[in-house]
């Protein structure tokens, strides 16, 4: 088990990965360069594990944010982010397979690559709808690494502004874990 941060660290480090996350275009390249500098793996590139389980539908503001009629066809897309053997997010995400390419579909269905990698191609942008903290330093503990320390969701739009995915990500305390220096 890699050690985890001491408690004074915790904090600071929770507010300098969502303020990366919030200012960047892609949570994959964020978490794939936090990974790098907290040596988490000796590859620090993300794995996407797909979640089982019912899709979650979506609902008319969802529909109404990424521009789509109560017809057009949603894909829906559960997965926990990994670096090495550890879960650093869990994230579901809805996207509009219409708005991406046929190889990019494929990609999506049946390999484990990550969202964002998949569709670094269209350059994507990131219009951020909500970030809510859910570990707090009061806490009588310091986070575990299945603890969830903050949520975030997004739209991403390709650069022409066409927005194609809305994504709902749990940040969990496997993120504040160190690997061998």
């Amino acid at each position: 088990m890699l050690p985890i941060e001491p408690r004074a660290g915790t904090e600071c480090l929770i507010e300098t990965l969502s303020a990366r996350l919030l200012a960047a275009h892609s949570a994959t390249a964020v978490l794939e360069a936090w990974c790098a500098e907290r040596g988490l793996a000796a590859d620090p590139r993300l794995t996407a594990v797909r979640v089982a389980g019912a899709d979650k539908p979506l609902s008319a503001e969802q529909r109404e944010r990424l521009a789509i009629g109560a017809d057009e066809l949603v894909r829906y897309r559960r997965v926990r982010l990994t670096c090495g053997g550890h879960v650093l997010s869990e994230a579901d995400n809805w996207y509009v397979p219409g708005r991406l390419t046929p190889e990019m579909n494929t990609m999506l269905e049946t390999t484990q690559a990550p969202f964002g990698r998949v569709v670094h191609p269209l350059s994507p942008t990131r219009r951020n709808l909500s970030l809510k903290m859910l570990w707090t330093p009061g806490d009588a503990e310091l986070p575990g690494p299945e603890n969830r320390l903050f949520f975030v969701e997004a739209v991403l739009s390709t650069a022409a502004g066409i927005p194609f995915c809305e994504v709902a990500e749990t940040y969990t305390g496997a993120v504040m874990a160190l690997g061998e220096r």
